[in-house]
């Protein structure tokens, strides 16, 4: 059986890769898994444990990254975040195209331990327009919002390091240039 693809789709907070990932999660030709990550951020309203995120303490989350549990993890605004490899590499071996949703620094290190990683990064269509689907989520203080502005404006200079560039101006269209992507890469594989 071929292996899967390992798929990282990237891009900054509130750009809007979970709207444009559940346009064609559910694709059947793209024989897509969604790596479920850990985090140790509190469930945001709407969001269910292991379906969004596998919601951990910091403890546990520690204590499974330093048995090298994860392909990758970071902090970000005092919340760690990883993906477990043994489900990724489970699905993988059973053909499993494998969909992970990481952040930058994240993506950075599965390129660095996976360098045939389809590597793919999600962009606004202007700064405005993140700032406000970032304060239209009304989730998070001012603070937060500061932090993750700020980290999305760093974050754009990171574009360089992805095979491709998609921006979500419509949530569809980026999905159907993803399915797209994905579908040329499962047929060269």
């Amino acid at each position: 059986m071929k292996k899967g693809l390992l798929i990282v789709l990237s891009g900054p907070s509130g750009v809007g890769k979970g709207t444009v990932l559940k346009e064609f999660i559910n694709d059947p030709d793209l024989k897509l898994s969604y790596s479920v990550s850990l985090t140790t951020r509190k469930m945001r309203p709407g969001e269910k444990d292991g379906v969004n995120y596998h919601f951990v303490s910091k403890e546990e989350f520690l204590k499974v990254r330093d048995a090298g549990g994860l392909l990758e993890s970071a902090e970000f605004v005092g919340n760690y975040y990883g993906t477990p490899v043994a489900g990724v590499e489970e699905l993988r071996n059973k053909g499993r195209n494998v969909l992970l949703e990481i952040e930058v620094q994240g993506a950075r290190q599965v390129r660095q331990k996976c360098p045939d990683a389809l590597t793919i990064f999600i962009v606004p269509p202007s700064m405005e327009e993140l700032e406000r689907r970032i304060r239209g989520r009304g989730t998070e203080p001012e603070e937060i919002v500061q932090q993750r502005l700020a980290k999305a404006s760093r974050e754009m200079d990171m574009i360089g390091e992805y095979k491709y560039v998609v921006c979500n101006d419509d949530p569809r269209l980026a999905a159907d240039i993803i399915r797209v992507i994905i579908k040329r890469h499962m047929e060269q594989e």
